[in-house]
């Protein structure tokens, strides 16, 4: 008996150079039309891409959305570049980057855009969640523990919720109260509440209750 092969031809492997153009053209879109407004085809346009090339790795705008703030949060805090100063809050100030105000408009109105899409879309709220909260909250769980390992944080507070505190409340104030989350209200987080709450007096990496020496 005879025994026939049948060949499988592959598809060609497909080509993810492309991705980063593609997502920051996403953002761009986004932030411009809002999440209603928003269509595959302009993202397509936008980064001069085939319409086919976005539809068969982002069958949705939805998908295509929550990656694309995903990407642009993961550059924004590679954990091997994160700061190194000696204390935990000169880790904390040397994460805030210096932004332009259109910058900060741009974000607010890509903020914007994903509040809508989980507004039409509430199964999608664990992907944003994903996306905008834990990417931060790793970053400053990661400085947390080096403090903690170095002796300057006690090793009793609460990490898992003390690292949500700066991503939550600036997600909010993006998302609800509608204004740019810039440095002095970054530092005003870390110096009134996420160093007073971790045991440390905020503006002085000195441990609370100890009495910093007289400058020489």
């Amino acid at each position: 008996m005879e025994t026939t092969v049948v060949e499988t031809k592959l598809g060609r492997k497909r080509d993810h150079t492309r991705d980063p153009e593609i997502l920051a053209a996403a953002l761009e879109v986004l932030a411009e039309t809002g999440f209603d407004g928003m269509t595959i085809d302009m993202v397509a346009t936008r980064a001069k891409a085939g319409k086919a090339t976005l539809y068969r790795r982002w069958p949705s705008k939805n998908e295509l959305v929550i990656d694309a703030v995903a990407c642009m949060k993961q550059a924004d805090l590679d954990q091997s570049r994160l700061p190194d100063t000696g204390t935990l809050r000169g880790d904390l100030v040397a994460m805030i980057k210096p932004r332009t105000i259109d910058d900060a408009v741009k974000k607010m109105q890509i903020m914007a855009g994903v509040m809508s899409m989980i507004s039409a879309t509430p199964d999608l709220a664990d992907a944003a969640n994903d996306a905008l909260i834990k990417p931060r909250a790793a970053a400053n769980r990661f400085l947390i523990q080096r403090a903690i390992d170095r002796g300057e944080v006690d090793s009793g507070c609460d990490i898992d919720a003390l690292c949500l505190v700066t991503p939550a409340m600036a997600t909010y104030r993006t998302l609800i109260e509608r204004k740019p989350v810039d440095r002095d209200f970054l530092i005003s987080l870390i110096d009134g509440v996420l160093l007073p709450a971790l045991g440390l007096r905020g503006g002085d990496p000195a441990r609370r209750g100890k009495v910093a020496p007289p400058a020489s």
